[in-house]
């Protein structure tokens, strides 16, 4: 069995690489990190549909359908990891600033919840970068 130190990236290169392949879904390990952070790259339109498998935690695992362009190009063309299990990022509400001019997104971790980097500066929290995507 393979342990995963960091799932965040971990996640977002499973996707990232898969879409540069052309596969319609990918299969990642399960966390309820995981599945938030999912569930807002969904709402962001960078993915589709996602499903749970499993009902065990340890043979959980999300099934993520990846989306394409018009063209046939991937809708994520990159991921950067900002903060490490090394080295942790924080970052004040007013030090967001937008990705791609607002055709890419950061992702936060605040106290309520995990946030886009739009909507952790209307709601005027900071937290932990965790990745910008684009």
């Amino acid at each position: 069995m393979v342990v995963i130190s960091d799932r965040i990236s971990d996640f977002i290169i499973r996707i990232k690489n898969a879409g540069r392949i052309s596969h319609e879904d990918v299969m990642v390990p399960h966390s309820n990190l995981i599945e938030k952070i999912a569930e807002k790259l969904q709402k962001t339109d960078f993915i589709g549909e996602i499903k749970i498998l499993g009902d065990k935690v340890s043979n959980k695992r999300i099934i993520v359908k990846l989306k394409y362009t018009d063209k046939g190009k991937h809708r994520i063309q990159e991921v950067k990891r900002i903060s490490k299990p090394s080295k942790r990022v924080y970052i004040k509400a007013r030090e967001i600033v937008s990705v791609k001019s607002n055709t890419g997104a950061i992702f936060i971790s605040t106290p309520k919840g995990i946030l886009t980097g739009i909507e952790a500066k209307k709601e005027q929290v900071g937290g932990e970068a965790l990745f910008m995507i684009w």
